[in-house]
């Protein structure tokens, strides 16, 4: 049987205001309030919500046969809450139909996957917690930033308990393969990998509406009866994009919400069912192993970290900002810390390479350098005068084992103190 996982990312930014070299330890607030709030109204209004209805509407009309995945981090959720209250119950109302897995992703959509290990459990940890505390649902599937994916990443994804993890179906891994089967991880245990299906996601994403492309105009049928007439082994066929394909990237106007409205019709009519990523890890069984030694992500044409670290600006501003993390982790300054974790948003390094056609203001790819820069050099300061660079490594090594071993202990007392019927089912 054929099954279709849809998935759908919701990511917003924290805008960064322009900030002056002479702001540099004078002014430690580096956010542009006023447009967060018109970016998140925007997208809220032209794409988020009218998403949500037509899943909501999707699940009522396929009588809970339809079901997909929404990956929305902990910052986005935060800039929801602040400036669209209404898209946490919508989001919620879909929780509860318990159709819809909200996967785990970092907590600020960070690299931390690539540059601390540390760091990135700390978020997904984070983020699993925001999603329970505000929708009640946990999930074990991970759709890390930008897909990001390796066999180191999967080996330590699988120690922390997480069973399911998507990524990009990239040619250069798959070889002859198909995207269209569960595979393994290469990690001593049973982890699912789920693959992008790259040409249905793109197609959607990017030629919806393009009358030049050779599948115009694409309807919910034709779409269906491409999955159909795949090979019978083929089970499971990956549908991921950004969740602003819907109403931004495809205006309303072209139909692309009635057309992924039409999509369970035709899908039930042909036998073809839907999956969230953790009933696709569970239910379809494969033997497939599949590798990626080096970094995978869903992100330009090399499917690799190059669009966030190709040329020596983006190297450098996350080498500098990755190189506090251990003295960042021992801060009790709580504005610290969120500024530390509000600065590893992945957007800020794709900046450094494209120019953002209006979208923050910057010229070109060194002017949104300077100004991450100046920023990151004023936080640096504040980092330097909490925990000095002369703290030796030894000092600092015993520091954090001894907060580490803290950590686990309140763990445990909390563990000890939960009821059973405290503990909720995990996805």
């Amino acid at each position: 049987m054929k099954n279709i996982c849809f998935g759908f990312l919701m990511h917003i930014p924290y805008r960064l205001r322009r900030y002056r070299f002479f702001d540099i330890g004078q002014d430690h607030y580096y956010y542009d309030d006023m447009a967060c709030e018109e970016d998140v109204r925007h997208v809220v209004e032209r794409s988020y919500m009218p998403l949500c209805d037509t899943l909501f509407e999707m699940i009522r009309l396929s009588k809970n046969r339809f079901r997909c995945a929404l990956a929305v981090p902990g910052t986005t959720l935060e800039l929801l809450e602040q400036y669209a209250p209404e898209m946490i119950d919508r989001l919620k109302q879909l929780a509860d139909s318990r159709c819809v897995e909200m996967v785990v992703t970092p907590y600020s959509y960070s690299l931390a996957g690539e540059y601390d290990l540390n760091e990135l459990m700390d978020e997904l940890r984070h983020q699993a917690q925001k999603v329970k505390d505000l929708f009640g649902v946990t999930s074990t599937s991970v759709w890390n930033a930008e897909l990001l994916y390796s066999d180191d990443l999967a080996e330590a994804l699988y120690q922390a308990g997480y069973k399911t993890l998507l990524t990009e179906g990239a040619k250069h891994i798959l070889s002859w393969q198909s995207a269209n089967y569960v595979y393994q991880s290469p990690v001593k245990g049973k982890q699912a990998v789920l693959l992008r299906n790259m040409g249905l996601s793109d197609a959607l994403s990017f030629h919806f509406s393009d009358s030049s492309y050779a599948g115009y105009p694409m309807d919910a049928q034709k779409f269906v009866s491409n999955i159909t007439a795949l090979p019978e082994e083929e089970e499971i066929v990956n549908v991921w994009m950004g969740a602003e394909t819907f109403g931004i990237r495809q205006v309303g106007e072209t139909g692309i919400f009635d057309f992924l409205k039409a999509v369970p019709y035709f899908a039930i009519e042909q036998s073809v069912g839907f999956l969230t990523p953790s009933e696709a890890g569970k239910k379809l069984h494969s033997n497939h192993l599949i590798s990626s030694p080096y970094p995978l992500t869903w992100a330009g044409e090399a499917k690799d970290l190059s669009t966030f670290t190709g040329n020596d600006l983006q190297q450098e501003a996350l080498r500098q900002l990755y190189s506090v993390a251990e003295r960042v982790r021992l801060c009790a300054d709580v504005t610290l810390r969120r500024d530390w974790l509000l600065l590893q948003d992945v957007t800020y390094m794709s900046d450094m390479q494209y120019t953002s056609g209006g979208r923050n203001g910057f010229e070109s790819p060194y002017d949104a350098f300077i100004n991450y820069t100046n920023i990151l050099s004023d936080f640096l300061q504040r980092v330097e005068e909490q925990y000095p660079t002369s703290i030796e490594n030894e000092e600092l090594t015993g520091l954090l084992k001894t907060i580490h071993n803290q950590e686990l202990e309140i763990a445990e007392l909390k563990r000890k103190r939960r009821t059973p019927k405290d503990q909720k089912k995990t996805v």
